[in-house]
């Protein structure tokens, strides 16, 4: 447990962080999931919304640290495939 100040201070900060991490984590996974579901239920539509609004925040939690660079363009790619494929 932390005894000095500054200590109780970055505990504090890291509890914040990695609250916050986890829920834009969870989200982006929810996202990826429902462009999935979309995908399977072969319906174009909404596979092409759900995949735009995917994307940005893909590329937002990648540029912020939450996630690999090369893993949000990885996901991007697989994803876009997958939609463009329904056609």
């Amino acid at each position: 447990m932390a005894t000095h100040k500054s200590a109780e201070k970055r505990d504090r900060q890291s509890v914040n962080r990695r609250e916050r991490n986890v829920a834009a984590k969870s989200a982006i996974k929810t996202k990826v999931k429902t462009v999935l579901a979309a995908v399977e239920d072969k319906n174009k539509e909404s596979s092409v919304k759900a995949l735009k609004t995917t994307i940005p925040s893909l590329a937002k939690a990648a540029a912020k640290g939450l996630i690999h660079k090369k893993n949000a363009s990885r996901k991007i790619s697989r994803l876009t495939k997958k939609v463009n494929a329904l056609k």
